[in-house]
């Protein structure tokens, strides 16, 4: 394969061996928020979509927990945070509406 990305080289200082340590640390933590965020935001969307008002809003209450946490975090920012947290309110109170 002639289109392999090349090897990166290793930091020879104490210091940036350790810097390269800490960001893959952080990096798997933070990947695990964001597909914990993007799971919780789907899961509130499925039953939504299903018409389950008491399911959906059982989990729009978690969802906002952990849209808050990862605002919190600084993994993504907070207004998109709020802007998602607004939308599934949006579509859980039309879905109460509707069944009402």
């Amino acid at each position: 394969m002639a289109s392999a990305k090349p090897k990166k080289k290793n930091p020879r200082l104490a210091s940036g061996r350790k810097r390269v340590r800490q960001d893959a640390k952080l990096n798997a933590a933070n990947t695990s928020l964001r597909s914990k965020y993007r799971t919780a935001v789907k899961n509130v969307e499925k039953a939504v979509i299903a018409g389950d008002k008491v399911k959906a809003t059982e989990l729009f209450a978690k969802a906002q927990s952990i849209v808050d946490t990862v605002a919190d975090k600084q993994i993504f920012h907070k207004n998109k945070a709020a802007r998602d947290k607004s939308r599934l309110a949006a579509k859980v109170k039309a879905l109460a509406t509707a069944a009402a």
